[in-house]
């Protein structure tokens, strides 16, 4: 067995696995009950399966000019795909999808008081009370 060979096996086993991830991911999109949990569902193992299929091209490929572009879409995914979810998330919360007890904010020493002196801690930004 020569090292193309093996190189192939990997990468096929590599595929295989990250269309896997790539199908749980579309499952628990469809499956999981509310925005936050199918958020997670839709990057996390999408993530991993992306690069893992990625990988597995680029080890069954032998030309540079592949693997370069497999990296650039690699590179391409991993920028996009956090900044696609954070965008749901916050179009879900701020369109009332996501309850704010469901959102933590971390210690409150982080929570930066409003301009009336409250604390944001809920999730939610007060209104400015109507002075008239």
């Amino acid at each position: 067995m020569n090292w193309d060979a093996i190189t192939d096996i990997i990468g096929q086993i590599l595929i295989l696995c990250g269309a896997v991830l790539c199908l749980t991911a579309a499952i628990g999109l469809l499956r999981f009950r509310d925005l936050l949990t199918r958020m997670h569902a839709g990057t996390k193992p999408q993530v991993l399966g992306v690069l893992m299929v990625l990988t597995g091209v680029a080890l069954s490929k032998e030309g540079g000019l592949h693997i370069g572009m497999l990296v650039l879409i690699g590179v391409f995914q991993m920028l996009t795909i956090p900044v696609g979810a954070h965008m749901v998330g916050r179009a879900g919360f701020r369109t009332g999808q996501v309850a704010p007890s469901d959102v933590h904010l971390g210690p409150p020493s982080d929570h930066i008081p409003d301009a009336v002196g409250r604390d944001a801690s809920d999730g939610w930004a007060p209104e400015p009370e109507d002075e008239h």
